[in-house]
């Protein structure tokens, strides 16, 4: 595999935080997968001739599919299997294996896997569910566990279907699968189902491994993304997660993989409420937030989908060699209605149709037919008459447009009454004419020829099967582009400031924020009405006056701003003494801005993560947020307050001048020089609002909760 030239993400920091470290700590050395996923010699206990079953099913695939090494069916209840002799217990195999095939059920799997270990294998594979109780009166699946871990055997599933090595041709694997040629994707998937059915998929795609990790009772998929990084093979990983096991395993391979060019692809699940119910009881592990997720993401990037149509979609367009080379989509029509379409749908999953070039729309206008707009997307379709120079022609120059990264020709791609290639050609002619990502969008999957596609895929286009997936499956390859892009991290912007000793306040708190660089307003407490006009006449008027002894200030109306003269201020501080206590905030009034909150929690899986967003009231009302994993430049974070729905209110309303982006950005990455440095001390942050302002932005109210 050659790496290709990526700016590394900087590592994130914290780690594990909650969930299982001791499973993380435990796991068996990396190493130790070679003998699970690709063995020099395989025992199948519970091998049998009973047709159907696991045992045979195991067997036959194994032997059937080439596996080159040692096969040893055990089962006390056969002389021999298939025309192979049967062992009666796995101690009475004349060597050692690689690997075991535990094909039997639940209640004989403790019994099995010590009896194996003992026997010395390296490696288990078990396709049972691991329910019920064990022999010490725990759960099974803890005891199987601890066996493993103890001996150092890392165990693939249980409750999974297993694994296809078709690079190695080593099949471990108790339900029938289809012979595939081997390729380029590596598939890992928490569901059994999926992995089944991405292995009969009828695109062509070649796989190097595809894993059922179901349980991962001691080898997390973390391990499975390192060892497909180490085989040349590999071009992209795609993933099917429920639940991550080892976070800090789970982001050094995100990294890594970030680090040598391979493309990840994540089908989360487990977003709703009743989601994360469905994975907790089927993995028997709490699903991570999904504003973590999307932030851990975002930072390796890694490319999330939302079905599986999608899913594939996306891996077939990374498993071509070729990337975008600009953030633009150049398509090809011969329809009027689908490229109206197209634009409609592009605009709703964000994929940029950039304007043409003059020379370009010269170049469209000197061969489409009267009538038909030279301008991207283009409908190519007229008289029909040399359809297939007039598409290659519009696909070749549009390719050549440096502001598009990506052609797509748009087409029904159904059979007709007599075979025509024309579209294939047209197709094929252009690829051997750019060096950009060439792909067919076949708007309605189910009516896609399979003739064609083949003979699309066989000369190395992509074909994308419906509108809307194909170009979410674009916006990834384009984001891709944009990733590869990102600058490497800056250095920092502020000195290390020390944690102060006592308990942070709302004072000590801005005081703090004010030593990383984020300025708050001029402030004072005041315990009684004369030190509050005294304090007022010192800051001047106009001022806001805050409750100093509730966290949560505009839930119980603790907080007035605007207050202008001594009357004013005398009768508000009156009213919150008599409500909420003696001590108030008088701070300066801020000048107008746009209100953002800007924050840190902690996730217990993966630690500490930053949250930018609307601010003020607004963020109690609006799902308008950004997670983002520390640490974070200036150039992240203003890629962060660009994805924000308020970020055209940053550009300036109705002629005033526009607040200062800049200025945001270098706040949002000073506060993650903070969380960088105390994240193990601060739970989480809460500073809202974040006034952004013409030359300014102030930190007006803070929240800072210890660990």
């Amino acid at each position: 595999m050659t790496p290709s030239p990526v700016n590394k993400p900087a590592s994130p920091v914290g780690g594990i935080q909650g969930g299982s470290p001791p499973l993380a700590e435990i796991q068996p050395p990396l190493a130790k997968l070679d003998p699970l996923l690709n063995p020099s010699s395989v025992a199948i206990v519970g091998a049998s001739e009973r047709a159907g079953s696991v045992g045979d099913l195991a067997y036959r695939q194994l032997v059937d599919g080439g596996f080159g090494g040692k096969v040893y069916p055990v089962n006390p209840g056969y002389e021999k299997i298939h025309g192979a002799t049967a062992y009666p217990s796995i101690g009475e195999l004349p060597d050692a294996p690689d690997l075991t095939v535990l094909a039997v059920a639940n209640d004989r799997l403790e019994e099995q896997l010590a009896r194996s270990i003992a026997a010395g294998t390296k490696a288990a594979a078990i396709f049972a569910s691991c329910h019920g109780m064990a022999s010490d009166g725990g759960p099974l699946k803890d005891r199987l566990r601890t066996i493993a871990n103890h001996a150092s055997v890392p165990i693939c599933g249980g409750n999974g279907m297993g694994y296809l090595n078709i690079e190695d041709r080593v099949r471990i694997c108790g339900f029938f699968q289809p012979e595939l040629d081997p390729g380029g994707v590596a598939f890992i998937s928490h569901s059994g189902s999926l992995f089944s059915a991405m292995l009969h998929n009828r695109r062509q795609l070649g796989f190097n491994l595809v894993v059922s990790s179901g349980l991962e009772l001691n080898t997390t998929m973390d391990r499975y993304i390192e060892w497909v990084l180490d085989r040349e093979s590999t071009r992209v990983i795609a993933l099917f997660l429920e639940t991550v096991r080892n976070p800090d395993g789970f982001s050094s391979a995100l990294s890594r993989a970030s680090d040598v060019g391979i493309p990840v692809v994540v089908l989360k699940v487990g977003e709703s409420p009743r989601g994360k119910a469905a994975v907790t009881t089927h993995s028997e592990a709490l699903a991570g937030e999904e504003t973590t997720f999307q932030a851990i993401f975002d930072h390796f990037g890694v490319h999330m989908v939302n079905s599986p149509d999608e899913l594939l979609d996306t891996i077939e367009i990374f498993n071509s060699p070729r990337r975008a080379t600009a953030y633009g989509l150049g398509a090809v029509h011969d329809s009027g209605g689908e490229r109206a379409m197209l634009i409609d749908i592009a605009h709703r999953v964000g994929v940029t149709l950039p304007d043409l070039s003059p020379t370009t729309t010269s170049r469209l206008e000197g061969f489409l037919d009267p009538g038909l707009e030279a301008a991207n997307p283009v409908d190519a379709w007229g008289t029909g008459r040399n359809a297939e120079g007039v598409f290659a022609n519009s696909l070749g120059v549009l390719a050549d447009d440096d502001s598009v990264g990506a052609v797509a020709f748009c087409v029904d791609l159904t059979a007709e009454e007599r075979p025509d290639d024309a579209y294939s050609s047209a197709a094929i002619q252009t690829l051997s004419s750019t060096d950009k990502p060439v792909v067919v969008i076949a708007n309605l999957a189910s009516a896609v020829d399979p003739l064609q596609a083949r003979l699309l895929r066989s000369a190395g286009i992509p074909v994308l099967e419906g509108t809307e997936t194909a170009l979410r499956a674009l916006s990834h390859l384009f984001d891709d582009w944009l990733y590869r892009k990102r600058p490497s991290e800056s250095e920092r912007l502020s000195d290390p400031q020390p944690l102060p000793s006592q308990a942070l306040t709302e004072m000590s708190g801005l005081h703090f924020l004010s030593g990383y660089g984020i300025e708050g307003p001029v402030s004072t407490i005041a315990s009684s009405v004369d030190e509050a006009v005294a304090a007022a006449g010192a800051i001047g008027y106009p001022v806001v006056i805050k409750t100093a002894g509730v966290s949560h200030k505009s839930d119980v109306d603790g907080v007035t701003l605007n207050v202008v003269d001594e009357s004013g201020l005398r009768a508000v501080v009156a009213d919150f003494q008599s409500r909420l206590g003696n001590r108030v905030t008088i701070a300066r009034q801020i000048a107008p801005g746009v209100e953002v909150s800007l924050g840190m929690y902690t996730d217990p899986q993966f630690g500490p993560v930053i949250l930018l967003g609307a601010g003020g009231v607004l963020v109690e009302y609006f799902d308008d947020h950004v997670a983002m994993i520390p640490p974070v430049d200036k150039a992240r974070a203003r890629e962060a307050i660009d994805r924000l729905r308020i970020r055209p209110i940053l550009d300036g309303t109705r002629g005033k001048a526009a607040p200062d982006v800049d200025r945001l950005a270098e706040a949002v990455a000073r506060f993650s020089e903070l969380v960088v440095d105390h994240h193990r001390e601060i739970a989480s942050i809460d500073v809202n609002p974040l006034i952004v302002g013409q030359t300014s932005v102030v930190a007006v109210d803070a929240l800072i909760e210890m660990r």
